[in-house]
């Protein structure tokens, strides 16, 4: 089969190297899947840099989520059991994690479903208990887990204001029913915020950026307001004042999706049970940018690392139905 193998770490698009190899063989409890469309995420870059929290031995495949099909037919989505991961044809997974894909969405969109989806839900209602009616600030609006707050917290009946990087990404946050979008480039954020909210501010905070994102995101939560520190796409982990937490009295709460998934399956279940709801309702719809082919997972990899994409760029080996 067809994969690509990481052998050293580093960027991307300098050490994914596609290769012919043997299909992976399960062990006790996994599955092998046929590939059907390949997730890029964020941590498919961090994995080949070697700074992701999962560390696995060279030469891995990375790609960490995917909808395929077993041997017996059955079409799933699922995070892939590394360090066979899902920029191949063949992928292994364990058998507990597989959950059914939407018949309501393509194997590209049901790729993208997972834990963008996922890590937005159980940030929101999980972690931050958002209610109809509160504001939602979502830092980069545009981008994968980002389109994904922006979709739930509008299904679940917030204002949500995007905040993104340039005038593309703008038109895409807009599109996305974003009832404000702000360019962090040339927007004053803090004002912005304050005077859409009557100078209450922002109730809920999704950040997956981290850096100068948390900062202004402090200064215009509201009283009794929650920031979920999602990740840190822009390089800088924020070191806050917890003494301005107190006299603001807000909340900084962490989320890790993973843990969910080892510590709580069952609510994993439930999420991907309300999830499917939301699709097949035509209420949520991941927003795939590009499909690409196998030949193109390392630049698009090299892409969603640089911050350069929109929504959730998408591969689809050759002959994948």
């Amino acid at each position: 089969m067809q994969a690509w193998r990481v052998h050293r770490n580093g960027e991307p698009a300098e050490v994914m190297r596609l290769e012919s190899t043997e299909p992976p063989e399960p062990a006790k409890g996994q599955v092998t899947l046929a590939v059907s469309a390949a997730n890029v995420n964020f941590p498919d870059a961090l994995l080949c840099r070697g700074q992701y929290q999962i560390t696995p031995p060279l030469p891995f495949t990375p790609g960490v989520e995917i909808c395929g099909r077993t041997e017996d037919g059955r079409r799933v989505i699922t995070t892939v059991a590394l360090p066979h991961g899902g920029f191949a044809e063949y992928a292994l997974a364990d058998e507990a994690a597989l959950l059914p894909a939407p018949a309501s969405l393509d194997d590209a969109q049901a790729a993208a479903l997972h834990i963008g989806y996922q890590t937005g839900w159980f940030a929101l209602h999980r972690r931050a208990h958002l209610q109809e009616g509160e504001t939602l600030l979502v830092h980069a609006a545009a981008g994968g887990v980002g389109s994904a707050a922006v979709q739930l917290g509008k299904a679940a009946g917030a204002r949500v204001i995007g905040v993104v990087g340039g005038r593309e990404k703008a038109a895409v946050a807009e599109g996305l029913g974003c009832d404000l979008v702000l360019d962090r480039h040339t927007d004053d954020i803090i004002a912005a915020v304050k005077d859409t909210t009557g100078g209450r501010g922002a109730d809920v905070v999704f950040d997956p950026v981290g850096g100068d994102a948390f900062t202004k995101s402090a200064r215009c939560v509201a009283f009794e307001g929650r920031i979920v520190v999602i990740g840190f796409t822009s390089g800088t982990v924020p070191a806050p004042a917890l003494s301005h937490a107190l006299v603001k009295n807000y909340s900084i709460l962490g989320l890790h999706w993973g843990l969910y998934a080892a510590k709580d399956p069952a609510a994993v279940l439930r999420c991907h049970e309300r999830l499917t709801e939301l699709a097949d309702q035509g209420r949520i719809a991941p927003l795939v940018s590009e499909r690409v082919g196998l030949d193109a997972a390392a630049d698009a990899v090299q892409r969603v690392a640089d911050g350069t994409t929109t929504g959730r760029v998408v591969v689809v080996p050759e002959g994948a139905k």
